[in-house]
């Protein structure tokens, strides 16, 4: 399914945000593609924003607080939260934050794409 919005990724590991991109593109799906979450706040654009793809460990901060930032600036957009280190506190951080979904590295292709296409099918 495709949508003439974008889904926002970040994620400080080059190799996983390609992946991801790949991904996105093989489902139809338009992406940009972002290394930093000061990269993401730079480039601004959340009307064109479907959803965010937000790693929680990022290099220059926690994926959780841009989520918080974000919001702070009045941007409401949905939120799926990708970590490679889970764990209780993080998790429900999380998901106080008002993600779609929290999601433990490695996923599978089908659990990142079923909350997109809940997304989808709300804002269609």
């Amino acid at each position: 399914m495709s949508t003439a919005k974008s889904i926002f990724v970040v994620d400080d590991n080059p190799s996983m945000l390609r992946g991801i991109g790949r991904l996105l593109r093989e489902y139809g799906f338009a992406s940009r593609l972002f290394e930093t979450g000061g990269a993401l706040l730079r480039h601004g654009g959340f009307e064109g924003a479907l959803c965010l793809v937000l790693d929680i460990n990022l290099s220059d901060g926690s994926g959780i607080e841009l989520r918080h930032r974000l919001a702070d600036q009045g941007v409401d957009v949905p939120v799926i939260y990708i970590t490679g280190n889970d764990n209780p506190t993080t998790r429900m951080a999380a998901m106080a934050s008002g993600c779609v979904a929290y999601l433990t590295k490695p996923f599978t292709a089908n659990s990142l794409m079923e909350p997109i296409e809940q997304v989808v099918a709300r804002v269609s």
